[in-house]
């Protein structure tokens, strides 16, 4: 969320557009987390918020940090804090776009942790327990799988990746 055009404060103005096409006060609607990721941008951007775009509009927005901790011997990546547009939560897009929505979000983070943020695991905390039916498939092994460990627990998606796979540090 680097770029002048994915700011914080650029994809709010989007989203507020969004929820008021279709009558919702962005005012109350923005309460809650959008409140939190205006604490995280008060200073500017945040280095560890990130966007899913299409080049048009942003889609969703999460926070990832790259980290170790005690279970993993290697650092991981840790996605949280998902906030959508609200074309997703007021029924502008259907369930099937918002899942795709999810699916490309959660790729992008794949292709952080293979590429910009070096992980041979990752963390990817849904919104909702409901959002894993989206993932389940990814559980099942096959030849030329990209994951050597998959679960899914509550709103929470646990990977590996295929060492072969991680990228090299620079």
């Amino acid at each position: 969320m680097k770029e002048p055009d994915r700011s914080w404060r650029s994809i709010k103005g989007q989203w507020k557009k969004d929820a008021e096409s279709v009558g919702e006060d962005f005012s109350t609607f923005s309460t809650g987390i959008f409140a939190s990721y205006d604490a995280l941008t008060k200073d500017g951007d945040n280095p560890n918020l990130y966007c899913l775009s299409d080049g048009e509009r942003v889609h969703a927005a999460c926070q990832v940090s790259r980290l170790m901790m005690s279970k993993f011997p290697n650092p991981i990546l840790r996605a949280r804090f998902i906030v959508v547009s609200p074309i997703y939560e007021l029924g502008i897009a259907d369930g099937s776009q918002y899942a795709q929505m999810m699916v490309a979000l959660f790729s992008g983070i794949v292709w952080l942790s293979r590429d910009t943020m070096t992980a041979s695991h990752i963390r990817f905390f849904l919104r909702s327990p409901g959002d894993a039916q989206f993932f389940a498939a990814l559980r099942a092994s096959a030849p030329g799988a990209l994951f050597s460990e998959f679960t899914l627990g509550g709103a929470l998606i646990e990977c590996s990746l295929k060492e072969a796979e991680v990228a090299e540090p620079a």
